[in-house]
């Protein structure tokens, strides 16, 4: 699925707008039909309805905002044996098969229905991340021959490391994503 496509969109949107759109259209269709067609109008916020029950699913499930800040607070805290075991097993609850890589530029492999992703997050610690490990993620990526790379940390990334990772096509992912990441 395309990363702005309107079901992509919807999916990190919160539930309430997809059941609006689902409204919207029925209440189009009961204006703008004629009476044999209306459900047939109606039918076709279907997929929106089903879009906003999945994120609604989501968001009960997902751990909430305390939550979350205590598990930042708490990966700031632990030491890099801790850490990487947390992380290891985030991915392996997402159905990952994770192996760990001596490597510098990487730490973990994770492999899922024949991709291969190889994470960095030996630095998470750091306040404020360059170019450098990016580099070598990516150098990793090619040698390797996996087709995607995730970079974590704790700190702020630099403007020129942001550009780059979107150019190479590295997921940075958010004091946010590490947080449900690590979080049981």
């Amino acid at each position: 699925m395309a990363k702005n496509s309107l079901f992509a969109v919807l999916l990190r949107s919160p539930w309430w707008i997809s059941i609006g759109l689902v409204a919207a259209i029925a209440l189009a269709a009961r204006a703008l039909l004629p009476a044999p067609y209306v459900v047939f109008g109606v039918i076709g916020g279907f997929p929106f309805l089903v879009i906003g029950l999945m994120v609604a699913w989501r968001q009960l499930r997902a751990p909430s905002p305390v939550r979350l800040a205590e598990a930042l607070q708490a990966a700031g805290t632990m030491a890099w044996r801790d850490f990487s075991s947390a992380v290891e097993q985030g991915f392996a609850r997402q159905g990952y098969a994770v192996t760990r890589l001596n490597s510098p530029a990487a730490e973990f492999q994770l492999d899922k229905a024949g991709h291969s992703t190889l994470v960095s997050c030996k630095r998470w610690k750091a306040a404020s991340h360059g170019l450098e490990p990016l580099r070598d993620l990516v150098a990793a990526q090619a040698a390797q021959g996996a087709q995607h790379s995730i970079y974590l940390s704790l700190g702020s990334v630099t403007d020129n490391a942001r550009r780059f990772a979107q150019t190479q096509g590295i997921v940075l992912l958010s004091e946010n994503e590490l947080a449900q990441l690590i979080v049981d």
